[in-house]
């Protein structure tokens, strides 16, 4: 079920938070039942088959998590060898669904043999709750988690705001809300923030995602086909992929805060305006955030991070990365995507110690104003590997790019009106000038609750409602035939 189908907008949401603050007056135990179970369904909309992934995922992880926190008790070594075990089996499942194809593929074009075997479909979400189980099974062995009935470890599995596309959360994070009695109590503030927060997310994956998706998905078929783009196609195919990913992660962010907000849950920041980053640093501080702190505290420190000198430092960040760019896909345009991403990190930070080597200087504005403008180029660079669904369509993409003798030739498989560039223009301007949904809202939460530090008109708060509503309901009306949000595929 998707948060932009009417479905979900006019039944379900309204259906599942009725009943569960009715419940929760009287017992939050059945109230959280009702969510869990109220999860599986949104979960099983999609396919009900991979319910029998999802349900034996979570009982399995909870029975290791509970043979880990005993086994702490009496042996140590034996902990680890069950966290070992828990983590291996959990990222086997992962391997089977979402690599078997590409590596048998790998196979086939080594061998020269044709390996006829059926596709495996990669279940909704696998990537997501599979990182959030391995987190909790790290936490545990690290004894940073009380333990939880299987009922609450259900609820911090499959809670359907965060379930499909984060953000990842720690038990912490969650877990410890619903056990306060105000959560199962209808709050008007904190169902206005969700709803507000919901409209703009909905607003931005609708008219804004959506309207200049139909300016970069032709041409990156077209590259994928193999057939010659302009220059001016393949750079505006680029610049509305980077726009529509965007505010496409931007809306689901949005829109999946606000969900958890309408039930009084506070989840975690996953999206603060990447594209004001001035560093490939600061970019992964600001993009799908959650993220970047599993991979940081699960991955690059394990590897070691930047203990063993700088040289392992670098190492350990391409590593990182690289298996970041996998966790996204099977494919080599994900290992690419990676392998670039990786490299601008060692890069941003062998500069920066150069930079301070050199001079203790501040950044004037004209060299904050290059750093961001190389860092937009070198993520919409990456953005080429990420979107093309092809080797051979991202290098013609960068090849049609280059050749800026065709700029100004038509294209008679691809008309572009000049429409898709003032799209770009204007997005990119949204992105980087505007204050981002998080920002405005926590500003609004300042004045009603009177910490803000300056004075600032009180109409912005009814002229915040009446905007957001304008947009929900514009937005509301822009639904027709439904498009995923694109984190969906990973």
């Amino acid at each position: 079920m998707l948060f932009n189908s009417l479905e979900f907008i006019y039944f379900f949401l309204p259906t599942v938070l009725a009943l569960f603050f009715l419940l929760g007056r009287f017992n939050s135990r059945i109230a959280i039942t009702l969510l869990v179970l109220s999860s599986l369904f949104f979960y099983g909309w999609w396919k009900a088959d991979y319910l029998i992934l999802i349900i034996g995922s979570m009982v399995g992880n909870y029975i290791v998590g509970s043979l880990i926190n005993s086994a702490h008790q009496t042996n140590a070594k034996l902990a680890k060898l069950i966290l070992t075990v828990g983590v291996t089996l959990n990222l086997g499942l992962l391997g089977y669904y979402k690599y078997f194809n590409f590596f048998l593929d790998q196979v086939s074009w080594l061998t020269g043999e044709d390996w006829q075997v059926a596709r495996i479909a990669l279940p909704l979400a696998i990537s997501f709750f599979t990182f959030q189980q391995i987190a909790y099974l790290v936490d545990t062995y690290r004894k940073e988690i009380e333990e939880h009935s299987f009922l609450q470890y259900s609820l911090f599995v499959t809670f359907f705001p965060q379930l499909i596309a984060g953000p990842i959360v720690h038990h912490k994070e969650m877990l410890p809300q619903f056990a306060q009695a105000s959560t199962f109590r209808f709050n008007s503030y904190h169902m206005s923030v969700g709803i507000v927060l919901f409209s703009i997310g909905l607003f931005k994956k609708v008219v804004l995602a959506d309207n200049v998706a139909v300016y970069a998905t032709p041409i990156f078929q077209a590259a994928d086909q193999g057939i010659a783009l302009t220059a001016y196609e393949a750079w505006i195919g680029t610049l509305a992929y980077t726009m529509q990913l965007y505010f496409d992660f931007s809306g689901y962010s949005d829109m999946a805060l606000g969900l958890a907000r309408m039930f009084g849950i506070r989840l975690p920041e996953n999206f603060n305006s990447p594209y004001k980053a001035t560093s490939i640093v600061d970019f992964w501080r600001r993009w799908h955030m959650t993220l970047s702190r599993f991979l940081r505290d699960y991955l690059y420190i394990a590897l070691g991070g930047n203990r063993k000198g700088p040289g392992r430092r670098y190492v350990n960040l391409l590593l990182t990365m690289l298996l970041g760019g996998l966790w996204h896909g099977a494919g080599w345009n994900f290992v690419i995507w990676g392998a670039l991403h990786g490299s601008y990190l060692c890069i941003n930070h062998a500069w920066g110690h150069f930079r301070s080597s050199i001079s203790s200087a501040p950044v004037l504005m004209a060299e904050r104003v290059f750093y961001w403008a190389l860092t937009f180029a070198a993520v919409c660079f990456g953005w080429i590997f990420f979107r093309a669904e092809t080797l051979d369509g991202a290098l013609l993409i960068l090849v049609s790019m280059a050749n800026l003798s065709t700029l100004t030739q038509g294209s008679p498989e691809l008309i572009l009106a000049f429409d898709a560039l003032l799209w770009c223009i204007a997005l990119l301007a949204i992105a980087v000038l505007m204050p981002n949904s998080l920002q405005l809202y926590k500003s609004v939460e300042n004045i009603l609750s009177g910490e803000q530090q300056i004075k600032v008109p009180r109409w912005q708060v009814p002229a915040a409602a009446v905007a957001s509503a304008f947009a929900g309901l514009y937005a509301l009306s822009s639904i027709g035939q439904l498009s995923e949000f694109l984190y969906f595929n990973f």
